[in-house]
């Protein structure tokens, strides 16, 4: 390959694609692989849906870009809408996920010193998270590699192990004003919350004044089965930030929040230029259309209960290699034993399956939400043949005496 002109942040794959269609990308060969991938989580409708590509060319016809310094009106439908539909009262539309989770943080702050509490401004967080790769985003999230090199992390944030609601509540403090998790976590190992650990939180912040922000950017938007995980927990958090399914592929996010919270974030006090555009938006309701259709959701709870049963299957026939089955609906992860990066490298090569590892050496399945359960069965006899062949390969090593 010769030397590309981009950073080098990516350890990326020479594979390229050159066109796509639903739960398949095509490479220059016309070669076809299956998508468990999904752009890690973005493809929520898969590769050229009609309904998004009609959306996106209607749009291209008339504005692209104004700024919000006026209205834009698929923007205001769109938020809208996600009102109408979920625990929210206001939306500010970003271009990531990373920014979604700085404008949570930003309001969750700004709300405690609207209210003549500057002091309260530390987030309480968790080991295993990914929040995004902003200065902001990589301090709330902890990880120690991705803070190396870049100077001392910005401070206000504490961690601690998820799991344990009287280790949260010790580390609470008078400058706390906020507890922030993802309610899968997905780069970290594939790990969900359970519910009471979910409810837990929740009464610690109403226990202690606090407000609940939540990061569904990979595991909302319809991923587990519900339009936000913490949907099967029974809850209703103050802030919720979203991204990755939002746009099907077009750059978009959002931050959710509940009145009097969003209430606090008067002009100035955060923006985006291009947050929220007449293109961006217009793809946005057109995913909305799909994902709030009726069956829909019901859909990818039942393909998500497939994809938990034929990975069981899996583990059973392969105990040497399956250690742990995790996630939840259609974010789902095993442990595996041969290292996770060369699997999925295998997987690509060998197989024609696209899938991507996760933290803690796990094997990440990302489906787009239209998957069948033949493409599931499918994806399951290509890892089930990547472990044979592993098997192959051990059994033909000679012995040493």
């Amino acid at each position: 390959m010769s030397m590309s002109a981009l950073f080098g942040t990516y350890a990326r794959s020479e594979l390229s694609f050159e066109r796509g269609e639903g739960m398949r990308l095509f490479d220059q060969n016309g070669v076809a692989y299956l998508d468990f991938h999904s752009g890690i989580a973005v493809n929520a409708l898969g590769h050229a849906d009609p309904h998004l590509v009609a959306a996106l060319k209607g749009a291209a016809d008339k504005v692209w870009h104004t700024s919000n310094v006026f209205t834009i009106p698929e923007q205001e439908r769109l938020a809208q809408r996600l009102v109408d539909s979920t625990f929210a009262d206001s939306v500010f539309f970003t271009n990531s996920g990373a920014e979604a989770l700085e404008c949570a943080i930003k309001t969750a702050r700004h709300y405690f010193f609207a209210k003549g509490e500057p002091d309260r401004f530390e987030i309480l967080a968790f080991t295993g998270s990914f929040h995004g790769r902003t200065m902001g985003t990589i301090a709330a999230g902890g990880n120690p590699s991705y803070l190396e090199g870049f100077g001392p992390a910005m401070p206000g944030f504490t961690h601690v192990a998820p799991g344990d609601l009287a280790l949260v509540e010790a580390a609470i403090t008078p400058h706390t004003c906020a507890i922030l998790i993802e309610t899968v976590q997905g780069e970290g190992g594939v790990t969900a919350m359970t519910s009471e650990f979910m409810q837990g939180l929740r009464a610690l912040c109403d226990k202690h004044g606090m407000l609940l922000v939540l990061d569904e950017v990979q595991c909302g938007y319809g991923r587990t089965g519900r339009f936000f995980a913490f949907e099967w927990s029974g809850i209703t958090p103050d802030i919720v930030a979203v991204a990755k399914a939002i746009g099907g592929g077009f750059p978009l996010g959002a931050c959710l929040a509940k009145g009097d919270v969003a209430a606090s974030m008067v002009p100035g006090t955060h923006g985006s230029t291009y947050g929220g555009n007449p293109l961006a938006t217009a793809v946005g309701n057109a995913v909305l259309d799909r994902i709030l259709a009726p069956g829909f959701l019901d859909h990818v709870n039942q393909m998500g209960q497939k994809l938990a049963w034929h990975l069981q299957q899996l583990a059973q026939r392969f105990p040497d290699f399956v250690v742990e089955q995790r996630g939840k609906g259609l974010l789902a992860g095993i442990k595996i034993t041969p290292p996770v990066r060369d699997f999925v490298a295998r997987l690509r090569a060998d197989h024609q399956l696209l899938a991507i590892g996760a933290g803690d050496n796990v094997l990440r399945l990302l489906p787009p939400l239209i998957v069948t359960e033949a493409d599931i069965e499918e994806a399951i006899d290509k890892i089930a043949a990547a472990f044979s062949a592993i098997e192959a390969e051990v059994a033909s090593v000679p012995a040493v005496d």
